[in-house]
């Protein structure tokens, strides 16, 4: 029996579709990131990498999430500081037959993979931006650089090109929201796990920038914070890992940039962040997955915004995984319904 199949906290859909999946490993340490990369570009691990996103491929429904009453098309910016180009898969619902162009809210969003790998363009992402997007809102899915493996961009590159990409991306909405058909007033960004993570950084960063108001608020799934664990204040590092992620090791520091984590930056991992560096954010949902090893950070950073005196809300979705909502096939009625709450909050309900 995998962890999986044999916990009964699980919803019986996801422990049917997901029991098959063997139990989580830690990586074993690495030296630096040097020995990470040559890791993670051997040939093994190239076509495990293959199989994974062929899987994942595979993890789309046009059943769940049609094709039909969607324009759906790809964009390209320049980020800056580094000049490099970035692309977004950008879903609209279509518009009217009385040819009225309604400025819809739009969800800006960051894919999971802890800053390390996996694409918007992977059918599992285009899946879930669909289904978000059939909830009355615009979907904006930036294919940032990631830190391991390539997404559409085929750079990879430690903190802080990721972030850098997902704020270009969050300024270049902005300037295209007319072209777009959005309500540049009503632009929320939103991630999973990693994309949690650059969510939020995001959402500081521009803080920083003195240019917040660009963002309506930020909406962080089973955000991917502490950068280091087990951790004895996050009960469910322990408790929970196996379960179809493994938190322990080094790899995922090394990764994003070991520099970064012993400086305590809260812009590449923000559960270093202080009030100070909150105080100001926009309205913000952290939702977590019960029996995720991530569960308890995202608890954690929600009562830090209370600290700060940001509007926040947290939700938890019983008996679910890490990301559960995003394999939206396993657990359709959880998926939609998390759908129905990003587009609720870029809505401005």
């Amino acid at each position: 029996m995998t962890k999986i199949a044999d916990d009964g906290r699980l919803d019986p859909r996801i422990r049917r579709i997901m029991g098959v999946t063997p139990d989580a490993k830690a990586g074993a340490d690495v030296a630096d990131r040097d020995e990470l990369l040559a890791k993670a570009n051997s040939e093994s691990a190239l076509a495990a990498r293959a199989m994974i996103d062929a899987n994942l491929d595979r993890i789309d429904s046009t059943d769940l999430a049609p094709l039909e009453g969607l324009d759906i098309s790809t964009h390209e910016f320049v980020s800056a500081p580094d000049g490099n180009s970035i692309k977004v898969s950008f879903m609209r619902p279509q518009i009217d037959g009385s040819g009225a162009a309604e400025l819809l809210p739009c969800v800006y969003y960051i894919h999971g993979g802890g800053m390390q790998t996996m694409s918007a363009f992977l059918g599992m992402y285009q899946c879930w931006g669909r289904l978000i997007a059939h909830q009355g809102v615009a979907v904006a899915m930036v294919d940032f650089r990631n830190a391991l493996h390539s997404s559409s961009a085929a750079e990879v590159a430690p903190f802080p090109a990721g972030l850098n990409d997902c704020v270009s991306g969050v300024r270049w909405l902005v300037d295209q929201a007319d072209e777009l058909g959005i309500d540049a007033s009503k632009i929320i960004v939103a991630g999973e796990s990693g994309g949690g993570n650059l969510a939020i950084a995001t959402g500081m960063q521009l803080l920083r920038d003195g240019d917040v108001g660009l963002i309506s608020g930020l909406y962080a799934l089973c955000p991917y914070l502490a950068g280091e664990w087990p951790q004895e204040r996050f009960p469910s590092s322990t408790e929970n890992n196996g379960l179809f992620i493994n938190l322990w090791g080094n790899n995922a520091r090394m990764a994003y940039g070991i520099e970064a984590f012993d400086q305590a930056n809260p812009l590449a991992w923000p559960m270093f962040a202080t009030v100070d560096d909150v105080a100001g954010l926009p309205t913000t949902v952290v939702s977590v997955n019960e029996c995720d090893p991530l569960r308890d950070e995202g608890i954690e950073f929600y009562r830090l915004l209370n600290q700060a005196g940001v509007q926040a809300r947290c939700r938890q979705v019983m008996g679910t995984l890490h990301g559960s909502e995003v394999f939206s096939v396993s657990c359709p009625g959880i998926a939609t319904e998390t759908a129905m709450s990003i587009a609720h909050l870029a809505k401005g309900n």
